[in-house]
């Protein structure tokens, strides 16, 4: 089996347990986004070279405690700003043109708010209305797919002018702002035709997703370009590990939170 079959198996594969998985149940959502969780962390810990043991022991129980408080809006005020404060942090580490080397206690910290806390966070985002609605997160899928592959598809076709080009050589300007437009489009849509929603909402929802989403990517590759390896792991065939294709979910999900909690204190 050539390689690029492969790729496209294990991603539809991939595919179609991420929505299968959200539509069947509020349970099934839940148990799987604990493994990815699990396997984020084991993966990421191995990129910052952190014994794996106390952070995923902290990773299960985080997730199972805030899992079973989805009432108690006061934790998952203080998740947020925990992961927030951690996400700007990130943002000045990917500029930084010399980045030190990690201290053994920034790593656990590191770790916790840029993978636990986020993949906690995005959990609960489907219960915003204090309900089960799984549309949202099959919308923000859909977002971050379009996103990932419009850029792909914009940058091979016309880009010219890099992005990052020191921590990711092949993305460029022009494959960003058509990520973007194609996201907005998406979202546009999807607000209007399957959620039955604010179109000006899901618009500025697809522009955090698609911005936040381009840094949780870029971040992630200074990492592993700091790690000196290709993939966060291989569990994925053709797509490297859960990691690599999380990580602009995880950095984006406490941003788009926010915005749903500065909707709920305005309305």
């Amino acid at each position: 089996m050539n390689t690029t079959l492969k790729r496209a198996l294990s991603g539809v594969v991939y595919v179609f347990l991420l929505i299968g998985s959200t539509l069947y149940s509020p349970y099934s959502f839940i148990l799987l986004f604990g493994l990815l969780l699990f396997f984020s962390v084991n993966e990421f810990c191995k990129l910052i070279d952190l014994k794996p043991i106390l952070p995923l022991a902290l990773a299960t129980g985080s997730f199972i405690v805030f899992n079973l408080y989805n009432s108690i809006k006061t934790n998952e005020i203080l998740l947020l700003i925990a992961a927030l404060l951690v996400s700007f942090r990130l943002i000045f580490f990917l500029f930084e043109k010399k980045s030190k080397p990690l201290a053994q206690n920034s790593k656990y910290v590191i770790t916790f708010g840029y993978v636990i806390l986020p993949l906690i966070i995005f959990t609960k985002i489907p219960f915003i209305y204090n309900i089960y609605y799984p549309k949202i997160i099959i919308s923000i899928l859909t977002i971050i797919w379009t996103n990932d592959t419009f850029a792909y598809l914009v940058g091979r076709s016309i880009g010219k002018n890099k992005l990052f080009e020191r921590v990711s050589p092949k993305k460029t300007i022009e494959g960003f702002l058509g990520g973007v437009f194609f996201s907005v489009f998406t979202g546009a849509l999807l607000a209007k035709y399957y959620l039955a929603e604010s179109v000006v909402h899901w618009i500025i929802i697809a522009f955090i997703l698609s911005g936040f989403g381009t840094l949780g990517d870029l971040i992630e590759s200074k990492f592993k370009r700091n790690a000196g390896v290709k993939d966060s792991g291989a569990i994925m065939p053709g797509h490297g590990g859960f990691l690599d294709r999380l990580d602009s979910i995880i950095f984006a999900a406490p941003f788009v939170y926010l915005f749903y909690q500065i909707l709920y204190y305005v309305s």
